[in-house]
């Protein structure tokens, strides 16, 4: 899946990104940072992860994630800042290329949230 350029443009400002997953227990969600993000060529996202192990057992448990991000920098659809939905599929690396790209910038990395997206719309 083709990455929209306004979230390429996103990806390079300041701003929060969110992530729910569905576990056993019902929803959770976490947070991150839309600087610690890597595109790998395929498209998928891969996010540093340090603690995040009630999103993994949740992923371990059920795949499908939902994550929003956005900046207030970038126009939307409407004026200024904009946001966007990704649907997708994750998975937790711990050990590889797709790891290590990240572990090199992110010494506290102890895996790599990789989402591979379904769908990606933008919410604003």
């Amino acid at each position: 899946m083709a990455t929209p350029e306004k979230l390429l443009e996103v990806l390079k400002q300041d701003g929060v990104v969110a992530i729910a997953t569905l576990g056993q227990d019902g929803p959770h969600m976490v947070n991150t940072w839309n600087s610690y993000i890597r595109l790998a060529e395929d498209g998928r996202l891969l996010i540093p992860a340090g603690y995040m192990q009630r999103t993994e057992a949740n992923v371990a448990f059920n795949n499908q994630v939902l994550v929003t991000l956005g900046s207030a920098k970038v126009a939307g659809q409407h004026g200024p800042g904009t946001g966007f939905l990704i649907k997708g599929t994750a998975a937790f690396i711990t050990s590889g290329p797709d790891f290590e790209v990240l572990k090199t910038k992110f010494a506290w990395a102890r895996a790599t949230l990789a989402i591979t997206p379904d769908s990606i719309d933008q919410t604003l």
